[in-house]
């Protein structure tokens, strides 16, 4: 059969056969043109191609520069720089928020100065968590639409894709990776300041707040600019300073994110389908399905349980700096009409937060912030503030979801723990107490069998401070 008796579908075979084969001459142009049988553009084929060659080429990761530049392109289109007049203004918001926030909290103030950043300067400030949430998902795309296009492809053109798993997680990874850099690149159009999102975005002990989304924020508030601005600026820099201080909260906040992530699958049957009808010429369709999340199966029930545990640790955080601000900003007279817009915001999200929602099956939002806040308000009022802030010194001293459900039975503790009383006694305490002396561990209900009175009472060490059952 000579060339000119091929069918269009045969002259994309032999294009990929010459694609994986590296052949030395290359894409032959009149291959190309003789695809418009298929309906495909030969020009956007091209491109395609060369593309995919690269990608060939390349050694098989997911190249998070495609993230990068596709968010900074959204950012930098109608993004202005920061005029020296708001840098002027957010110092001095910065400064008075610093005293302010002494007055209400024990948690020490920041090393470096606040930044006033650009919409490309957040870009590049917080990619690199981005990529380390998204990593996870990304993975998994990749691994599923290498399986899936090999299940697809006909039986003489396998060993084909065989050779190209390569290629073809590079291919998977980069398009999600370019999805995430649209939607970063969106997310820099709407956050006010570094910790807007709720997760510890920013470097280590920075904090940040971006004057052009500000103003764009506070247009149809109706409530004084410098005060809208005094807001802000306490509340991100009691968000900074939590995970300041709390240094192994950051690092906790993070892996929890990123386990939620790791069980993240591809629901294969719906990438089958797509795989099955993917026409080259639209690669839109590929683009829509992953920023829908139509690729991402229904939670599992660990998973679920993982986005509970994550929501009442954000809640717990966003509870406390809400508390926090309340306090440090009561001076304020729109304090409480500020306060009721940035829950609100938080609590419905913007288009950009819903999308980056479907992209990795996440939604980043604290749903029990205002009970978290009222637990964190009762612990103020029975104990004061410094034992309030001493409960982020150590992972084991941070609240429980129960807390949040029960305040008033951490406040009996930490009353109790202020008065100098041992903590009352628990099904813990039994077991660890049976593991130590080498018994057999009480039933649940039962109290642990004496062992004779040098153990009726705690160890020495357990009721010191720092071995002391958690409050």
């Amino acid at each position: 059969m000579t060339d000119d008796d091929r069918s269009p579908e045969e002259e994309f075979q032999e294009l990929l056969r010459q694609l994986f084969g590296g052949g030395a001459d290359g894409i032959d142009p009149e291959q190309l043109s003789r695809l418009t049988g298929m309906g495909i553009d030969p020009a956007t084929m091209q491109t395609l191609m060369q593309q995919m060659q690269g990608a060939f080429a390349g050694s098989g990761e997911i190249s998070w520069d495609l993230a990068e530049r596709q968010a900074l392109h959204i950012a930098n289109q109608a993004g202005l720089g920061v005029t020296a007049g708001q840098r002027t203004d957010l110092d001095q918001a910065f400064a008075l928020a610093t005293l302010w926030l002494s007055e209400a909290t024990t948690i020490s103030e920041l090393a470096s100065p606040p930044k006033a950043l650009t919409r490309g300067g957040w870009v590049e400030a917080t990619l690199p968590v981005w990529q380390e949430l998204a990593e996870p998902v990304a993975t998994s795309i990749a691994d599923a639409l290498t399986a899936a296009l090999s299940d697809q492809a006909p039986d003489d053109m396998q060993s084909l894709v065989q050779g190209a798993g390569r290629l073809m997680r590079t291919m998977g990874g980069s398009l999600f990776a370019t999805q995430l850099g649209h939607v970063v690149g969106r997310l820099s159009l709407e956050v006010v300041s570094g910790g807007d999102v709720g997760i510890p975005l920013m470097p280590d002990g920075e904090a940040a707040i971006l004057p052009q989304n500000f103003a764009d924020f506070g247009r149809d508030l109706e409530i004084p600019e410098d005060q809208l601005g005094l807001y802000i600026a306490t509340r991100e820099l009691a968000h900074a300073r939590l995970f300041r201080h709390a240094r192994w909260l950051r690092l906790h906040v993070i892996s929890q994110v990123t386990d939620f992530a790791r069980g993240v699958h591809v629901d294969t049957d719906a990438l089958e389908d797509l795989a099955a009808r993917f026409n080259p010429s639209e690669p839109e369709e590929l683009r829509r399905a992953l920023e829908s999340g139509a690729l991402l199966p229904a939670r599992s029930e660990a998973q679920t349980a993982a986005l509970t545990r994550l929501e009442n640790l954000l809640a717990t955080i966003e509870g406390w700096v809400d508390v926090v601000t309340a306090e440090a900003t009561s001076r304020l007279p729109s304090a409480d009409r500020i306060a009721e817009a940035v829950r609100r915001r938080r609590a419905v999200g913007g288009p950009a937060e819903q999308a980056l929602g479907s992209l990795v099956g996440l939604e980043l939002r604290p749903r029990r912030m205002r009970e978290a806040a009222a637990m964190w308000r009762a612990v103020t009022d029975a104990v004061g503030v410094a034992s309030r802030d001493a409960l982020w010194d150590y992972p084991d001293l941070m609240p429980t979801s129960e807390d949040i459900d029960d305040p008033a039975a951490l406040v009996a503790r930490l009353q109790a723990h202020a008065r100098g009383e041992a903590p009352a006694r628990d099904a813990f305490d039994d077991a660890l107490e049976a593991l130590l002396s080498g018994q057999t561990p009480a039933p649940e209900g039962e109290s642990a069998p004496e062992s004779g009175s040098d153990s009726d009472e705690p160890d020495g060490d357990a009721a010191g401070p720092e071995g002391e059952r958690p409050v």
